[in-house]
């Protein structure tokens, strides 16, 4: 990348330390990011859904100027997020199955970060078997 303006000074980076997460379907898990940027423009900041030997799949993007998107197959009233100057937290309700993947946060440029998975834990009906997929 080639920079020529005080606004390629340093490194941004985000920061993923939640561990895995277990919870069950129909449940709500908020998936924490901490972010750090040196621009001094507009910040982007982006979520990313990897399923089991497959590519990551973009979900949403939030930046500093408010304006918001997701993906057609992750709809806001299921999957959100709330920008703040340090963190970008996901928020996913009324958890399915096919929610158990490993989600990345980004900010751009930066495409880098520490995965965690989400890991559910469902009960059958008569409450003996116990199946846990991740």
């Amino acid at each position: 990348m080639f920079c020529s303006s005080s606004e390629c000074k340093g490194e941004d980076k985000v920061i993923q330390e939640q561990g895995d997460v277990i919870a069950a379907e129909g449940d709500t898990v908020t998936l924490d990011c901490k972010y750090e940027t040196t621009s001094t423009y507009a910040t982007y900041l982006f979520w990313y859904k990897q399923d089991v030997n497959n590519f990551p799949k973009y979900v949403l993007r939030r930046d500093s100027t408010g304006a918001e998107e997701n993906a057609r197959e992750f709809p806001k009233d299921r999957f959100d997020a709330e920008l703040n100057q340090t963190s970008v937290s996901l928020k996913i309700q009324k958890l399915q199955l096919s929610d158990s993947a490993v989600y990345y946060c980004a900010v751009r440029p930066t495409v880098t970060g520490n995965s965690k998975t989400l890991y559910k834990n469902l009960w059958s009906k008569d409450n003996r078997i116990l199946h846990n997929i991740h």
